[in-house]
């Protein structure tokens, strides 16, 4: 018996090598899809490409991870697809408040911002209007003039009912008391499109994007950013406040992936966002696609994404957005 019980155990130990360990000891065995919710080109789609290949090189273990567009609905479509994927850690994304909060409070809709692991903050980009450069609009209080003067007739694009930038401009129709006329579009590339054939008179493109576009060479003029004070992006560029409208808003980038990750998957999906926000390199790429980096850990992602949730619904109240 002792013979036989030994010669079990031997066998054992050959065998075990063949079967995997712990959840997540040998991932990631395949490829890894970051689901964008909006256009290529736009400023999501710009970060999440320059950050792969720094998440791949700190995941280790020969990770691969492609980049899918899911875009249309104001992101809607690609938060609803990365909520419903398998919380394998095969698929994850980014998501772009405020729509992550905004979507839910207008609307049904197939994800809330409870269905997500929250793996990194990496964006705070700054609200702003941009407008041809051959236009003679200078700053808000024109903007404001020429509104008032020709009610309905200015028409501003966006990435979006429910966007940064849908409720930037309800924001400055309230305090300017003008009426512009609304034009949602897929992602921000179709907005600087637009733009740039004088399709649109007003691009509500957050700062970083519009000064990415200028440097490729649309013609734009940007007008105004809604942060809190002036950004070292663009130093010469007035607030908000400063023109005198009491508007601030920006559009949060981060990285989540579906409720339920395993803990140890989560944890290096997450050290190694870390470590790529952090990384010389990618800061210096994040400089030349003029995206502001404000890197918030997962705890602290997950509880400002919670304190907005409640901010908005209280906004909804005031200004409820679908109806504009």
């Amino acid at each position: 018996m002792r013979s036989f019980l030994k010669s079990v155990l031997c066998a054992a130990l050959v065998l075990l090598p063949l079967f995997p360990g712990p959840t997540g000891a040998q991932y990631p065995e395949r490829v890894i899809n970051v689901i964008v919710a909006y256009s290529p080109g736009g400023g999501t789609d710009l970060i999440a490409r320059a950050i792969v290949p720094f998440i791949e090189k700190y995941l280790g273990g020969g990770a691969k991870i492609a980049v899918v567009n899911r875009a249309g609905a104001g992101g809607e479509i690609g938060f609803a697809a990365l909520a419903n994927s398998t919380p394998d850690g095969y698929t994850i994304g980014f998501v772009n408040t405020p729509p992550l909060l905004t979507i839910p409070i207008e609307r049904q809709a197939q994800f809330s911002w409870q269905r997500f692991d929250y793996l990194g903050n990496i964006i705070d980009d700054p609200c702003n209007f941009s407008v041809h450069a051959d236009t003679d609009i200078k700053d808000l209080k024109q903007l404001a003039a020429y509104a008032k003067a020709n009610p309905g007739v200015v028409t501003v694009g966006t990435t979006g009912i429910g966007s940064d930038d849908h409720l930037a401009m309800l924001m400055f129709e309230r305090a300017a008391g003008v009426k512009m006329h609304h034009i949602p579009f897929k992602g921000s590339a179709d907005v600087r499109a637009a733009i740039a054939g004088k399709q649109i008179m007003v691009a509500a493109i957050n700062i970083g994007e519009a000064m990415q576009y200028q440097k490729g060479g649309t013609p734009l003029r940007n007008l105004v950013q809604m942060s809190p004070a002036r950004t070292n992006l663009a130093p010469d560029l007035a607030t908000a406040r400063e023109q005198g409208y009491d508007i601030e808003l920006s559009s949060l980038r981060g990285m989540v992936a579906p409720k339920g990750l395993p803990p140890e998957i989560r944890e290096r999906l997450a050290k190694a966002i870390e470590r790529s926000v952090a990384d010389p390199e990618f800061q210096a790429k994040a400089v030349q696609f003029f995206s502001p980096l404000r890197y918030l850990a997962p705890a602290q992602y997950e509880g400002l994404v919670r304190d907005a949730d409640a901010t908005y619904r209280t906004l909804w109240k005031e200004l409820p957005w679908a109806d504009k």
